[in-house]
Order: structure tokens, then sequence, then C-alpha cells
């Protein structure tokens, strides 16, 4: 396997590195958290979590797991300047000095061939990011929604990265909908996979969908971060949807 240059060559460990994942979190006691911390446990070294000041028993789920070894809770929430809030977390997680960071929303869970893979992914020396297929699923885990406005798991997200101490890292200053990873790591060699993302956000009933929907247009009402055409889309009663089939 050839080697690609690096700013940093002796960072660059093809064995024995360790994954951290890092994630923002606002009260989730009543939706996906503890599912994906109890998940990401099985195959991650290390968690750091910053709360955007959640007013439930969500910091109390995330002290409940071991692997969480930074926690960091903000006092007033900052998800009205998002940026700020990825800008934190990189922040947080970089202090632990990570090998390779895995940026996690708290409704997502990785397939089982993708955490099968994980190791050989941050244990190689050619790539320095990794990008995945996000599926968003749709009113249950047995479907996903695919049409003109959503079709994420046609593309790729990047969510995997190994961590240079002194590279630059840079958030563009948007409100919402802000990349989970600096943008300045797309300078750098990286791999796109088929594996796959399971967004669980959109899963659950009609109701869940509805509260999203408003608070995207409270959050965002001129359509200035996001598609106001899929903001709208979240109402549909008859999306388009495909069965989704765990791949072994």
């Amino acid at each position: 396997m050839p080697e690609y240059p690096s700013p940093y060559p002796n960072v660059r460990k093809q064995e024995g590195n360790t994954l951290t994942a890092m994630l923002q979190v606002h009260n989730e006691e009543h939706r996906y958290l503890e599912e994906v911390l109890a998940d990401l446990s099985t195959y991650v070294d290390h968690i750091v979590i910053v709360d955007d000041a959640s007013s439930d028993n969500t910091v109390a789920i995330c002290q409940s797991f071991e692997r969480v070894i930074k926690l960091v809770q903000l006092p007033e929430p900052l998800f009205a300047d998002e940026w700020k809030l990825r800008s934190i977390l990189w922040q947080a997680a970089a202090s632990t000095s990570p090998d390779w960071l895995l940026a996690v929303d708290a409704d997502e869970l990785y397939e089982e061939r993708a955490k099968r893979s994980i190791r050989d992914l941050i244990n190689q020396n050619r790539y320095d990011w990794v990008s995945f297929r996000l599926y968003d699923l749709w009113g249950s885990r047995n479907y996903y929604r695919e049409d003109e406005l959503w079709q994420a798991h046609k593309g790729q997200t990047m969510t995997l990265v190994r961590y240079f101490p002194e590279y630059p890292y840079f958030y563009p200053q948007m409100q919402h909908h802000v990349p989970r990873l600096p943008l300045t790591y797309r300078a750098l060699p990286g791999l796109t996979t088929d594996l796959r993302i399971k967004h669980l956000g959109w899963s659950g009933p009609l109701e869940e969908r509805v509260e999203k929907y408003v608070r995207y247009k409270k959050m965002d009402p001129k359509g200035e971060w996001g598609n106001p055409a899929q903001y709208e889309s979240i109402l549909d009663l008859k999306p388009n949807l495909l069965e989704w089939k765990e791949e072994e």
C-alpha cells in the first residue's frame, strides 16, 4: 500500500491506534443516547462529550459509561451558534491526545460491518480521513427515505479522522447544519467507503417528526442554513421509503 505525504509522519502509526468517539448532546434522556453510548462502548476506546446545557438526566446517563473520559457541561446552550459548539467539542476531544476521532451524533448507530472494519481503517498509513454513507431511517428502523430531498446515503459523510496535534482546524461560522469535522481535513488524503450509518432521528413516530419540523422552522425560518423545501417535506405523509437490510 503506497504512502501519501503526511504533515506529521511520526503521528501516522500503522498499528496500536486508539479510537475516541466525540459527540454533543442536549436533553437526550428519552431518545437514543443510552443505546448509542452502549453501542459505542463495544468498539471505541474512549468517548468525549459536550453537554449543551441539558435540563434532564442526559449528564447522568453519560456519566454512567466508563468509556466516557471527558464530559464538558456548558452552563448555557450554544446550539443557536452551532459552529461554536462544534469547536468546543473538537477542543475537548483534542485535549485527550487521541489517535483517531469518530464524530458521532447522539442518534446514530454504525452497522455491524462498519464496526468490524473500524480497526483496519485506523491502523493504516495511507488515509487520514474516512467517510461513510448516512441513511435516514424513517418511521421505523425497517425503512429509509429516498427522494430528491433525502439522499444523503448516495453521497459521503466524513466522520472519522486521524488527529494531528499541530494541524489547523476550521469550522465555518454557521448557526446550524455545521459540518461535524473541520473542513481543513479535506486537504488530506481520504477514503470513501460503502459502509453505512443508521440515522435514527427520523425513525420515531410522526409526532416526533412534527416536533423536529417546528424546531427547524423556528431556528432557521428563512432557510439560511438548510433547504426550506426539505424542511417542509418532513411533514410528507407518504414519503418514498425503501427497506433497510442489515449487511453481514
